[in-house]
């Protein structure tokens, strides 16, 4: 038996894991993925396969038909967002699938916190000018008394509330599915988007990705927001209209954005979005700890042995 893995913090930690493949005598197959893998290589490479755990990549329905047609008998999708998996083909190929959600939601919160006193304060431009050889005092922005909006209640969300508490801030959250009661989460406010969005000083992105959240923050909901607003993403790339986001840090609408995720990642050279010096970027590596890769790597484990009847 053969299990693909192409999730690239797992494959990073895989010699923590291959025991557990190697006492059920399953190969792994290991390929070098710095992100995702094309449609094409995985239409090749999953009928090869008994079972895959599945990073960003792009998990079509082709991939499952080839998948199907060949030896493929489950998937699992390492980690929370499931968008880039076509769940419903799964189903109609009887292909048993799962997620490992509620894994990250403190590791990512982290983050987002980390960007917002970074944004607030300039840390991390102060970084780069230092070690260029530059003594730079930029004045930053108190984050006392300010407003935070939180688009998202899911663990992520509720973690980055949580987090936000003690900050002496007004929270207005945001999200139509919440079953949640502000007291619940710890918000001020559960709002309808873009309800009150002019109020928020900084607004962090922490939903997922579906066909009504793609492009939520476009240059009619950015024209809402305050002058000068802070912008964090450590969701989806997609939320974002990228070429919307850019003519509003030029014009100074957006004062900066700290971005973990992109429209196209990796993110390529020629996005202007580099330019921005006030900005933060990462590698949409918000969730990868070494607890939080290990803690996901279980579940998705457990979840593809119980889905092969493996004990």
């Amino acid at each position: 038996m053969k299990v693909l893995i192409t999730c690239p913090p797992m494959l990073r930690r895989i010699e923590e894991f291959r025991h557990l493949f190697s006492a059920k005598n399953i190969e792994l197959v290991t390929p070098n993925v710095v992100q995702v893998l094309t449609e094409q290589e995985l239409i090749e490479l999953v009928p090869t396969v008994d079972a895959w755990i599945i990073g960003d990549d792009p998990a079509t329905a082709s991939v499952f038909k080839a998948g199907k047609a060949g030896k493929l008998k489950a998937a699992v999708k390492w980690g929370v967002g499931i968008d880039n998996v076509d769940f419903a083909a799964c189903k109609d190929l009887n292909i048993p699938i799962a997620n490992t959600p509620q894994m990250f939601g403190r590791e990512v919160a982290d983050l987002a916190i980390a960007y917002l006193l970074g944004l607030a304060r300039e840390t991390y431009f102060i970084d780069r000018e230092v070690r260029k050889g530059n003594w730079v005092k930029p004045s930053g922005m108190s984050v006392s008394g300010k407003t935070v909006a939180v688009i998202g209640l899911g663990d992520i969300g509720r973690a980055t509330i949580r987090r936000l508490q003690g900050f002496d801030v007004k929270i207005n959250a945001y999200d139509p599915f919440t079953f949640f009661s502000p007291e619940e989460v710890g918000a001020n406010e559960i709002l309808s988007f873009p309800e009150k969005l002019e109020e928020a000083d900084f607004v962090i992105l922490t939903c997922a990705l579906t066909p009504s959240s793609c492009y939520m923050i476009n240059k009619d909901s950015i024209a809402l927001m305050k002058d000068h607003v802070r912008l964090i993403n450590v969701a989806r790339g997609p939320l974002i209209n990228e070429q919307d986001l850019i003519a509003a840090l030029k014009s100074g609408k957006v004062y900066s954005a700290a971005l973990d995720v992109f429209e196209q990642e990796p993110l390529t050279p020629t996005n202007e979005l580099r330019s921005f010096e006030q900005c933060i970027f990462g590698t949409h590596n918000g969730s990868n700890t070494v607890e939080g890769v290990r803690r996901a790597s279980y579940k998705a484990i457990e979840l593809l042995f119980d889905f092969l009847k493996i004990s």
